[in-house]
């Protein structure tokens, strides 16, 4: 695995682990393909909850300018964007 995909699936790791604790349950079906609203039935309240996780458990900050919606498509469209911005 190269240096980059073993940061990228850090990065899927981390937005699985905060999933998982915004949802209140394990996700161990999770893959990077899996869709965050149609799949997992996020709303704009655990959305918040999801970035706040995540902000907390990797010492990031997200920019709400720039977040947009495709962002938040799937598990991997959210770990790229947190790689982005880390």
């Amino acid at each position: 695995m190269t240096t980059a995909a073993a940061t990228g699936q850090q990065y899927v790791t981390a937005v699985v682990a905060a999933l998982s604790e915004v949802l209140g349950e394990p996700l161990p079906d999770a893959t990077p393909a899996t869709r965050l609203f149609d799949e997992l039935h996020l709303d704009s309240t655990s959305v918040l909850s999801l970035l706040m996780a995540l902000e907390d458990s990797l010492d990031l900050e997200v920019d709400p300018e720039s977040l947009e919606q495709h962002h938040l498509e799937t598990v991997g469209s959210l770990a790229g964007y947190v790689a982005e911005i880390r």
